[in-house]
């Protein structure tokens, strides 16, 4: 017997607190269709599932509005970043080379 539903979660990692959903969807339904569904956004202030980056097992879907979900997929909802992690790195090796000039200096 082929079930026209499909089980999938759809998880949320706040800094604070994180949450996972367990959800049965109809076949065919999309990524940015399961985040909605969720109900993450009473949880956490200030969510936009409608506008959230989403990913799936940690790959970034990039149309999630036209991506279909399979049998057992884990939504990801992602946060936007707060620094680019390129910037927070080469500032530290800035100041790790400063640090470095200064101690040779004495």
């Amino acid at each position: 017997m082929v079930s026209n539903q499909l089980s999938v979660e759809v998880v949320f990692a706040a800094p604070d607190r994180q949450m996972l959903i367990s959800l049965r969807l109809p076949v065919g339904a999309t990524v940015r269709e399961a985040a909605l569904q969720s109900g993450l956004q009473a949880h956490f202030a200030g969510l936009d599932l409608a506008a959230a980056p989403l990913g799936i097992f940690g790959k970034i879907v990039t149309s999630p509005e036209t991506q279909r979900l399979e049998e057992g997929d884990r939504v990801e909802i992602y946060r936007p970043l707060l620094a680019d992690p390129k910037e927070v790195r080469k500032r530290r090796a800035a100041q790790a080379a400063e640090r470095a000039r200064n101690a040779d200096q004495r």
